[in-house]
């Protein structure tokens, strides 16, 4: 069967924009002011990481921390609420101009709309965060750009789950055979190839040595001109940028994504009802 390319699915975090680091710094403002005594450092952010989910992230800390006196209840509504306050000031952050697009991202996106190639989104975080990333980078042509955004607001399900991408997919209405994800993470490429799709790994401070066993492709960035990525696994086919052609070959290759585990997901109330 020929696998034409029809679809691009992003994750937002880390693949989108160098954003991690700003998520990490709102998460420790908001823990000074809930004044819980304690800060994430780059290395122990980066092993917190393999928790899928900023509220997640904070309940298991509670839990480790001296917090385990709380019922499962307090501690899951004491998780929203820092959660809810560190969302705020990450928004500041960006707000701020302290992000930007990671190389190559720009470039591919345009090239892919002009092609009529779709695009989409698919995090852990957000459509609150994506809103704001899009516009903080984009602007007004952020619009238009994309014609699917699965978040956390509509999908249960975290990343490893295939549960995010197949609500991607099902929004596009193209199989997984014709799209390719783009992403970052140990837990996304697990989810994008538990959702029967190839993936491009780009790499960053926080994700250089996870395990990106089942990806097509593993760089440490989208490459520009006279910027080239540098391959850290996988056939490039000679590419020293990732454009919509590259993209293409490493959908007609032959290595195919780990098999499909779970055909279900569970979608937020406001999913269900739209």
């Amino acid at each position: 069967m020929k696998r034409a390319l029809q679809a691009i699915v992003f994750d937002m975090d880390g693949t989108l924009a160098d954003t991690e680091e700003i998520h990490r710094l709102a998460f420790n403002r908001a823990f000074a002011e809930f004044d819980f005594g304690w800060q994430w450092s780059p290395d122990e952010y980066r092993d917190l990481l393999s928790i899928s989910g900023g509220k997640e992230r904070i309940r298991q800390y509670l839990v480790k921390m001296r917090e385990r006196h709380r019922s499962t209840a307090a501690l899951r509504q004491l998780a929203l609420t820092v959660h809810k306050r560190k969302s705020e000031i990450y928004r500041e952050l960006l707000t701020g101009g302290h992000v930007n697009l990671r190389p190559g991202v720009k470039r591919l996106l345009q090239e892919a709309h002009t092609q009529n190639i779709k695009l989409a989104i698919a995090t852990s975080s957000s459509r609150r965060n994506v809103d704001t990333l899009l516009a903080t980078t984009l602007g007004a042509e952020a619009k238009g750009l994309f014609q699917a955004f699965a978040t956390c607001d509509v999908v249960e399900d975290q990343k490893p789950a295939p549960a995010i991408y197949q609500y991607a997919l099902a929004e596009l209405g193209i199989e997984p055979e014709h799209a390719v994800a783009i992403e970052d993470t140990r837990n996304g490429n697990l989810a994008a190839c538990a959702a029967g799709l190839k993936t491009l790994i780009t790499t960053h401070q926080y994700t250089r040595d996870n395990d990106f066993r089942g990806a097509t492709l593993v760089l440490d960035q989208l490459g520009e001109p006279g910027h080239p990525f540098r391959v850290l696994s996988g056939d490039a086919h000679g590419g020293t940028l990732v454009d919509v052609d590259l993209l293409r070959r490493l959908l007609a290759s032959e290595q195919s994504p780990q098999p499909e585990v779970n055909d279900a997901w569970c979608l937020r109330p406001a999913a269900v009802a739209k």
